[in-house]
């Protein structure tokens, strides 16, 4: 038995189509749901709906299968069949998090969730406690990005399916790592997207970079976002998932009096409740905006954490030698920023930026700094390069040592994107298949336009659509324990365990921190407790003062020594003293 529920709000009629034969359902009711009750229905059930006298059957915008791509049959998946081992699973808190994203594709040369299991050892010795996963819901194509996804409750078959999934998240909890999927909210693919067929999921009165908007306040509004609130439930409950990142939440146009996120968190809050176990939501946003992680009965949307892309862009501005001001790197570029990002979150938190034009930001206050992510790689910074390239291939492994180490030395959550943590050799390039020809032609073409805007025009750009773009972005597990890798590893190893065993580098009070720098001769110190962190980022050697007696307890090049009462290190080095120690 199972009961078929289809929102049609403006369907005259609607019949489900299964095994040649066509049953009509009824309703609608008040809220134009459509309802039929099948006793012979069963899991492995293949079926579409047609709608009105249109002949084309389509797939169930709530499909959780799609085993023939995105345009065939739905399937009927039971999610109560599979036999999971983590019944007492707790999450680690966010606030202790290592977070680790990784693409499923590109993971493992297998680029499936089996195929990824297989190095989930690797992660946990590394120290990791959090996974965080790009989406994964069905797209048109069997490979990409996920940010085209359009069957948002499938997950995509050629990663292994619902179960393969399943299996993955159960693997990462026997770990002791939890699991954090990145969900787009903000719009569908370009390709295979049949929801408009039923109802008013999208709106043209409001413009994304992708088309109409996801239609959060206007007529339907409410079944649209009950469509994508039952989502984040389904994976938070039905498949263990630990947290969800919202992709690109400022392409929310919601001008309601409670906001989409603000009613995604109190669902996502009382679903924790009743299931016994933290549910953390992350937001992607730009805005700059502390509004989006204020706890809503502070007047904010209630995400535990954002992306912080400052730290990111000031961080890159000064270790890049090339020319990285363009576009919103034109915003940046001075030592004075980095410091402000450490101290203050946001550089822009109310100043104007050249490159948007007007004033952008606000302050942050009253907030830890564990509400707020940062990183020095992630998909978007090396995928949206014209050749992928990851931090080290621009500038080198001494400068990458350092801006790890200081990643993980703030006071942020840290984020370490795959293949980061051993300096891998593989690019992580921009890749989509689409089978449509026009599709494919205008995807190569849009990524050329994005690519100009930040001087890449006359770089040959690989063919997003060829098969070697794709295979060339997968990691090369076995130069993990060889040269320049293995070193990297090893650094990599060496401040994760630090930051997880000291009290002082898991205090999310920024006032609590003090910076201090010399914007000529590029060195910034920052101190967190018995904890001080030194760069030297300049073309020179540099030799400061201590105050009092420290041991120098990490460095990244041997190059750096305490010299009586100072330190010395040399040009792109990066030191860790610990003054509690001698």
């Amino acid at each position: 038995m199972h009961d078929f529920n289809l929102w049609a709000p403006k369907a005259k009629k609607v019949q489900l189509q299964s095994g040649g034969n066509n049953y009509p359902m009824t309703g609608p009711d008040e809220t134009g749901t459509w309802h039929l009750e099948m006793p012979e229905a069963t899991c492995g059930l293949d079926y579409a709906y047609l709608l009105d006298d249109d002949p084309t059957a389509y797939p169930d915008p709530r499909s959780m299968c799609q085993p023939n791509d995105v345009h065939g049959c739905s399937r009927l998946y039971d999610q109560s069949l599979f036999c999971w081992s983590d019944q007492k699973w707790q999450a680690p808190p966010l606030a202790a998090a290592v977070i680790y994203e990784l693409h499923i594709g590109t993971f493992s040369q297998e680029g499936t969730f089996d195929g990824a299991i297989n190095h989930l050892d690797h992660l946990a010795q590394l120290g990791i406690t959090h996974i965080e996963v790009m989406p994964i819901a069905d797209w048109a194509g069997d490979r990409g990005w996920g940010y085209d996804g359009v069957a948002l409750f499938a997950v995509s078959d050629s990663y292994g399916g619902p179960d393969g999934f399943k299996r993955f998240v159960d693997a990462c909890h026997a770990k002791d790592m939890a699991v954090i999927l990145d969900v787009v909210y903000n719009h569908f693919g370009p390709v295979g997207n049949y929801t408009t067929k039923f109802g008013p999921y999208l709106t043209e009165k409001h413009k994304t970079p992708w088309g109409a908007a996801v239609n959060f306040e206007e007529g339907g509004s409410d079944q649209v976002r009950r469509f994508f609130c039952d989502n984040a439930q389904m994976w938070l409950r039905d498949y263990h998932v630990d947290g969800l990142r919202l992709d690109a939440v400022h392409e929310f146009i919601d001008r309601s009096a409670i906001n989409f996120m603000e009613q995604l968190s109190s669902e996502v809050e009382r679903l924790s409740t009743n299931l016994g176990r933290k549910l953390v939501l992350i937001a992607e946003s730009d805005l700059n905006d502390p509004k989006v992680v204020r706890p809503r009965e502070a007047g904010g949307y209630g995400m535990d954490a954002q992306w912080s892309d400052d730290f990111h862009h000031s961080l890159f501005s000064l270790l890049y030698k090339g020319n990285p001001a363009t576009g919103y790197y034109g915003d940046f570029g001075k030592v004075q920023d980095l410091a402000k990002a450490l101290k203050h979150v946001f550089v822009y938190d109310g100043g104007y930026s050249k490159y948007r034009l007007h004033s952008h930001g606000r302050p942050v206050e009253g907030l830890s700094a564990q509400h707020f992510i940062c990183f020095i790689q992630n998909h978007d910074q090396i995928g949206n390069r014209a050749k992928g390239e990851r931090l080290e291939h621009l500038v080198g492994l001494d400068a990458a040592k350092v801006a790890l180490g200081l990643t993980l030395m703030a006071p942020f959550i840290p984020m370490l994107f795959m293949g980061e943590e051993f300096a891998s050799s593989s690019p992580f390039l921009y890749f989509a298949f689409h089978n449509e020809e026009k599709m494919a032609k205008l995807i190569s073409e849009g990524r050329r336009k994005e690519f100009a805007a930040f001087g890449f025009e006359d770089q040959e750009i690989p063919d997003p659509a060829d098969m070697s773009t794709f295979e060339n972005s997968k990691l090369k597990w076995g130069e993990v324990h060889e040269g320049d890798h293995a070193h990297m590893l090893d650094w990599t190893q060496k401040l994760i365990a630090l930051r997880r065993s000291t009290n002082a580098l898991n205090d999310g009070d920024i006032h609590h921190m003090h910076v201090e720098y010399d914007a000529d001769k590029r060195w910034l110190t920052m101190q967190r407790g018995p904890i001080t962190t030194i760069i030297n980022i300049g073309e020179a050697e540099v030799t400061l003062p201590l105050n009092g007696s420290a041991a120098v307890i990490l460095r990244s090049r041997a190059e750096v020594e305490i010299r009586g009462d100072s330190i010395t290190l040399a040009p792109m080095s990066l030191a860790v003293l610990n003054s509690e120690e001698k």
